[in-house]
């Protein structure tokens, strides 16, 4: 996976998207100042410029059908922890695709897909990790750092090569792994994404049920081949969720 370096741009979903046609196979765009990072649903992104790796991976799936494509985020989700191992910080995916250290926010990912029937032409996957941050100024509730967790500052073109290669493998093994069966469920990438989610170890946790405009307490059940997820409350009753219907609540 190549990996292009920017000095500054708005926000490197959009520069690929723009510059797409230029780009020749996988690629990995970081930018040393990104002005309008983006987030879930049109949030905003915090970054201090330099201190960051805020980066988008431009990828073209190979036999990923168009209703497995939340397959794809749990691969680049995977990726991160694998990432954030070796810097000495043990993360889970927090769903749908955020990534968390303990109960704080260390990587925000925002995926979109160009979808044609039957096949995913291409993948746009922005990636932001904190990483030499020392504060956070936004109303953002759990930001946390590399270097508050550990201590230790990175070198960010270092990470950004790093990053790539890590992606490279996740998204490899995924193409083998789902030319070799059509059970979701059999999916090694699947289900290491079950055992990594954050508060997916079985107990009942505190959520607020945005289609009910009520809090329950739930455990996780499932994630479907399109991302929904499924909840278990403690009353046995089954809920099923897609994006931002459901608040994990602190």
């Amino acid at each position: 996976m190549e990996v292009i370096e920017l000095p500054e741009t708005d926000s490197t979903n959009s520069w690929v998207e723009r510059n797409r046609a230029s780009l020749s196979g996988d690629c990995l765009v970081y930018a040393v100042s990104q002005t309008a990072g983006r987030g879930q649903r049109g949030n905003s992104w915090e970054s201090e410029p330099g201190k960051n790796l805020t980066a988008s991976a431009l990828v073209h799936p190979v036999g990923v059908l168009p209703q497995w494509q939340f397959l794809i985020s749990e691969a680049v989700a995977l990726a991160v922890v694998d990432f954030l191992a070796p810097l000495g910080v043990e993360a889970r995916v927090k769903w749908p695709n955020d990534v968390y250290a303990g109960n704080k926010k260390i990587c925000g990912i925002l995926i979109g897909h160009a979808v044609m029937p039957g096949v995913i032409m291409h993948t746009v996957a922005g990636i932001g990790i904190n990483i030499n941050q020392r504060a956070f100024l936004s109303d953002a509730p759990n930001p946390v750092s590399v270097w508050e967790l550990t201590g230790v500052e990175h070198d960010i073109a270092d990470l950004a090569a790093g990053l790539a290669a890590v992606l490279s493998e996740r998204l490899t093994a995924l193409y083998r792994e789902i030319a070799e069966t059509d059970d979701m469920e059999r999916v090694a990438t699947h289900s290491e994404f079950m055992r990594k989610m954050w508060r997916g170890d079985g107990r009942f946790y505190p959520f607020f049920d945005r289609n009910a405009g009520e809090r329950i307490n739930a455990r996780i059940s499932g994630v479907a081949p399109d991302g929904t997820l499924s909840l278990e409350t403690e009353s046995g009753d089954t809920r099923t969720y897609a994006f931002k219907e459901v608040e994990f609540l602190l």
